[in-house]
C-alpha cells in the first residue's frame, strides 16, 4: 500500500479495518444493550457469538446461500437467548453465573458440531463496492463495505428511536428500570425480558455469522478472540445507548485494525504488540468506568450490577 499512496495508507487501512472489525462488536453490543435495558445481563454472549459463527458457516455451506446462513445463525442465537431468559426467570438464579454457564455451553457445542466444517469452504457474504469512483486499487479495496455494516447502523438508529418514541421501547425501559412500577402497570416482566434476551441473542448470532462468512471469512475454534465479552464492556462504556454503541464499536474496530494497518505499510518491528490494542482498550475503559458514579450512570435500575 505504501508504494502507491504512502503514509495515507495508515489512516486508510485503519478506517477500512475499523469498519470490518467493528461489525461483530456492533451486533453483540446492540443485542446486549437491548437485553440489559430490559433489566437482565447476559455474559454468555461469547458462546452465542461462536456458536452463531459455526451455525452460520455450516448452514451457508450446506445450502450454498450465505443469507440463509445468517438467518440460521440468528435463529441459533435466539434459542440461546430464550434458554438463558427462561432459566433466569426462576427465583434464586443469578444472571451472571448463568451467563458464564451459557458461554461455556455455546463454546462446547460450537467446537463439537463445528469440527466437520473447518476445512470446507462456504460462500461469503457480499460486500458493496463504494470505491469504484477511484482508480487506486487500495481505495477500492478499502471501500468494499459488507452489507451487514449498513444493517447494523440502521438497527442502532432504529433501536434508539424505539426506546424514545414507541410503546415497545417504553415497556422495555420501564421493566428494566423498575420491576415494581412495571407490575403496577400490568406488564408481564418475565415475558418482556425473555423476548428481549432472545432478540439480543439473535443479534449476537448475526455477529457470529459475519465472522465466519465475511471477516475473517472461515470457521475455526478461535474465531472470536473474546469479542463477545469485550462487547459487554462496550455497552457499559456506551451508557446503554444504541447510537453510542455504534460509535464505540467503530472505536474498538479501529483498535483492532491498528496492527494490520501498520503491517501493511511495512512496519515490521513490534507491530504485533498493536494486536493487543482491543484488549488494552477494554481494560482501560473498565478502569475509567470503575467508580460507582461513572459505572452506574444511565444503567437500568434492575440490572444485577446496580444492586
Amino acid at each position: 500500500m505504501s508504494a502507491d499512496i504512502g503514509l495515507w495508507g495508515v489512516p486508510l487501512a485503519i478506517l477500512a479495518g475499523a469498519i470490518r472489525v467493528s461489525i461483530p462488536f456492533l451486533f453483540v453490543a446492540l443485542g446486549e444493550c437491548l437485553t440489559e435495558r430490559s433489566g437482565r445481563i447476559n455474559l454468555g454472549l461469547e458462546g452465542t457469538l461462536v456458536f452463531g459463527a459455526m451455525a452460520g458457516y455450516a448452514i451457508s455451506y450446506e445450502t450454498g446461500n450465505p443469507f440463509v446462513g445468517v438467518a440460521g445463525a440468528a435463529l441459533a442465537g435466539s434459542l440461546f437467548g430464550l434458554f438463558h431468559g427462561w432459566i433466569c426467570k426462576f427465583r434464586g438464579v443469578n444472571d451472571i453465573a448463568m451467563g458464564i454457564a451459557m458461554m461455556l455451553l455455546g463454546l462446547g457445542l460450537a467446537f463439537y458440531f463445528g469440527k466437520g466444517y473447518i476445512q470446507p469452504v462456504a460462500p461469503d457474504l457480499p460486500a458493496i463496492p463504494l470505491g469504484n469512483w477511484s482508480d487506486i486499487p487500495q481505495i477500492r479495496a478499502a471501500l468494499q463495505i459488507n452489507i451487514l455494516f449498513f444493517v447494523g447502523a440502521g438497527l442502532a438508529l432504529a433501536m434508539w428511536w424505539m426506546f424514545r418514541q414507541t410503546r415497545v421501547g417504553l415497556v422495555i425501559r420501564v421493566v428494566g428500570d423498575s420491576a415494581d412500577a412495571a407490575r403496577a402497570m400490568g406488564m408481564n416482566i418475565d415475558r418482556v425480558r425473555l423476548l428481549a434476551t432472545a432478540a439480543g441473542g439473535a443479534l449476537t448470532g448475526v455477529g457470529g455469522a459475519y465472522l465466519s462468512l465475511a471477516y475473517p471469512g472461515s470457521w475455526n475454534e478461535g474465531i472470536s478472540s473474546g469479542q463477545g465479552l469485550m462487547a459487554v464492556a462496550l455497552v457499559i462504556f456506551a451508557r446503554w445507548s444504541p447510537i453510542a454503541c455504534f460509535w464505540a464499536a467503530l472505536l474498538f474496530g479501529g483498535a483492532g485494525a491498528l496492527g494490520p494497518a501498520l503491517q501493511s505499510v511495512g512496519v515490521s518491528d513490534g507491530y504485533y504488540l498493536f494486536y493487543a490494542a482491543p484488549y488494552v482498550l477494554t481494560l482501560a475503559l473498565l478502569i475509567l468506568t470503575s467508580s460507582p458514579e461513572r459505572a452506574l450512570r444511565g444503567a437500568p435500575g434492575e440490572l444485577s450490577i446496580t444492586k
